[in-house]
C-alpha cells in the first residue's frame, strides 16, 4: 500500500511506485495530490484538518477521521493501514522538523518494511535483521543511525564491522558501492538510503515473498 502525504511530489511518483502497491491511501492533505492524479484512495486517514473540502466532498464515503493530536498523520496512518509492506510519498522537502517526525516514526515501527520515496531517493530502516542487495559501482549508499545499533557493512568503499553507531556519535553518509553485493546488518534502527533508480532492488530484498 502507498502513503500519499501532503509534501511537494512529482505525478510521476505515482506510475513509479504503482507496480509495487495494491492501492494508495491520502494521509490528511495528501489526498488532493491523489485527486489531482485522478487517482481514488482506499482510504483517507488523519485528523483532516489540511484536506481541501474539494477532497473532503470527492472521497466522503472513505473518510477515517483520528481527532486525536498526540501522533501525527504519517503514524496515524502507518498503525492503521494493514499490509505487509509500506511505500511512503509526500513526506519529505518543506518543513525538517516534519521529516524528522517522519523517521521517528520508521525508527518505532519496524514490524514491516517502510520505504520512504522521493524524487532522488528511496530510504528504509533496518533492524535486527540482515539485508543484502546487488548495486552498480559507485552507486551512493548512506547508512544513518536512528538511534543506537552496531552495525556491519560490505560491499561499499567504506566497509565496517561491528561498529557503534548513533545519531550524536559514528555515521555513514554519502558511502559508495564497490559493484556487486552489499550488505548491512543491524541490532538497531539503522536508515538505508539509496538512489530511487534502485527501488526494485531494495523492495525484492527486503518484502518477504508471499
Amino acid at each position: 500500500m502507498c502513503l500519499v502525504g501532503g509534501a511537494s511530489l512529482g505525478k510521476a511518483l505515482f506510475s513509479r511506485v504503482s507496480p509495487y502497491v495494491a492501492g494508495f491511501v491520502g494521509v490528511d492533505g495528501g489526498a488532493d495530490h491523489l485527486l489531482k492524479a485522478g487517482i481514488a484512495p482506499e482510504a483517507v486517514v488523519g485528523d483532516l484538518d489540511s484536506l481541501s473540502s474539494r477532497a473532503r466532498a470527492t472521497f466522503s464515503d472513505r473518510l477515517f477521521e483520528v481527532a486525536e493530536q498526540s501522533t501525527t498523520d504519517f503514524e496515524k496512518a502507518v498503525t492503521r493501514v494493514e499490509a505487509k509492506g509500506l511505500i511512503a510519498i509526500g513526506f519529505t522537502g518543506g518543513r525538517i522538523d516534519h521529516a524528522l517526525s517522519v523517521l521517528n516514526v520508521m525508527a518505532r515501527h519496524r514490524d514491516r518494511p517502510i520505504f520512504l520515496l522521493d524524487e532522488a531517493d528511496v530510504s528504509w530502516v533496518l533492524s535486527g535483521a540482515d539485508v543484502a542487495f546487488d548495486l552498480p559501482k559507485g552507486t551512493r549508499v548512506s547508512v544513518m543511525p536512528l538511534g543506537q545499533a552496531q552495525v556491519t557493512v560490505t560491499g561499499l568503499v567504506w566497509p565496517f564491522a561491528d561498529q557503534a553507531m548513533s545519531p550524536d556519535g559514528f555515521t555513514s553518509p554519502s558511502n559508495a558501492a564497490i559493484g556487486g553485493a552489499v550488505t548491512v546488518a543491524a541490532d538497531g534502527p539503522v536508515l538505508i538510503t539509496v538512489p530511487q533508480a534502485h527501488l526494485p532492488d531494495v523492495v525484492q530484498a527486503v518484502v518477504p515473498a508471499k
